[in-house]
């Protein structure tokens, strides 16, 4: 590279940067695409090209939980979902005997997918979960069908739409264990953060997952991690999310999670960890 494109590249935007997506309501996935630059994937084409392009987003989209705490360069989406795959693959034997693998592992790639336009949303941004369910939907329906819709007679993103959807209802075995997966990796990424900045961050409220975990196998995962957690601690004082209030959670951070994870009878299953963080 020439000097003098040097520094016109280094003038232009970084780009590398691809900035979270906001519109105005009512939400719609067309707003979000009529603001995406340069342009938004090609709609109906053969090719998954333009699917694979739409992808990228999640590796660009921060996880918006951490933010609140000033980490501004923390894990993508797409990092947290490579993560909760890998660690599918250690299922304990026991509960591995009773699940699709195959397929819990696809689930863990396509759980957070929508929020390739969505942006993660977390308890405490005030979105109720019947509208946080029906931007989801939407995207979904615009990823499978409009991007997918026309590759190989859209097998393909039918078979993801059901993944995501199965998820999304948490009634299966397959789809709890992937929920728990999902908490077990926020509690991860929350002691890795701790654990880098001498005891001078405090990301405890964040522990209240544990108390959502459903499979005795991933509580097993849950206790293990807090376990190591207030190890590093030790005797200086820290948030303990999973003891609620009496942890040093704030009451109104509290209700939120409460809120958020709670079965509603709008039929959302709120037990989504991802959004957690």
């Amino acid at each position: 590279m020439s000097s003098s494109n040097r520094e016109a590249y280094s003038e232009s935007k970084d780009p590398a940067v691809v900035p979270h997506t906001k519109v105005s309501d009512p939400w719609s996935v067309q707003k979000v695409l009529d603001a995406i630059q340069p342009a938004p994937p090609v709609e109906g084409s053969s090719s998954p090209l333009p699917f694979f392009h739409a992808l990228e987003r999640l590796k660009t989209t921060k996880r918006e939980g951490w933010r609140r705490f000033n980490i501004q360069r923390g894990e993508s989406i797409a990092d947290h979902m490579y993560r909760m795959a890998l660690m599918s693959l250690v299922c304990p034997p026991a509960l591995a005997a009773r699940l699709d693998m195959a397929k819990c592992t696809k689930m863990c790639l396509i759980h957070d997918m929508a929020e390739s336009l969505v942006g993660d949303i977390t308890p405490v941004d005030g979105v109720p979960k019947p509208e946080k369910s029906r931007r989801e939907a939407e995207t979904m329906d615009y990823l499978t069908r409009n991007l997918l819709g026309g590759v190989d007679a859209g097998i393909a993103g039918q078979q993801i739409r059901a993944i995501w959807q199965e998820y999304e209802d948490s009634e299966t075995l397959d789809s709890q264990f992937v929920h728990d997966l999902d908490k077990v990796e926020l509690l991860l990424q929350m002691v890795e953060y701790e654990k880098r900045t001498n005891r001078t961050l405090d990301l405890g409220e964040f522990a209240y997952v544990e108390t959502r975990l459903v499979l005795p196998e991933m509580q097993q995962w849950g206790k293990e991690v807090l376990r190591e957690r207030n190890e590093y601690w030790g005797a200086s004082a820290h948030v303990h999310g999973e003891e609620g209030a009496e942890g040093g959670v704030g009451e109104e951070t509290l209700e939120q999670q409460k809120a958020y994870y709670q079965r509603g009878e709008d039929g959302t299953s709120g037990a989504d960890g991802a959004a957690a963080a």
